[in-house]
């Protein structure tokens, strides 16, 4: 597998586990480890009203969200991907459906790619 699709992996990977987390589908514990080992330890990220959210922050913020959202549904679409030996760049469009409400956002990621593992390092989340 190259970068490239390494990347495409990973994004698809999270956010398939991110609904599930959402949703309260799977075993906490282990899906809490699982979305935690994608994130390089100085990950952080903008949201979409501009806040800046370290790792720390999201690891406090995660268990909260839990099974939070049991009918969201999440899309990705239209993602692009460049990628060096060590770094990768992509973006793509999310939507997410909780219910009637849908929100859309367009994120722009930089990875960091170590070996066979692809490691979110920023996101940067604007609103459609």
């Amino acid at each position: 597998m190259n970068n490239t699709e390494k990347i495409i992996t990973e994004i698809k990977g999270f956010h398939r586990d991110i609904e599930a987390w959402f949703r309260g589908e799977k075993d906490q514990s282990g899906l809490y480890k699982k979305l935690m080992s994608g994130f390089d330890v100085d990950f952080n990220m903008v949201t979409g009203n501009g806040d800046t959210i370290s790792l720390a922050a999201f690891s406090e913020w995660l268990p909260e969200a839990y099974g939070k959202f049991p009918e969201r549904s999440i899309i990705i679409e239209n993602i692009e991907v460049q990628t060096t030996e060590r770094h990768g760049l992509a973006s793509y469009i999310e939507i997410q459906t909780t219910g009637a409400k849908v929100t859309r956002r367009k994120s722009s990621a930089v990875f960091i790619i170590r070996e066979e593992k692809v490691l979110w390092l920023h996101l940067i989340e604007n609103w459609i």
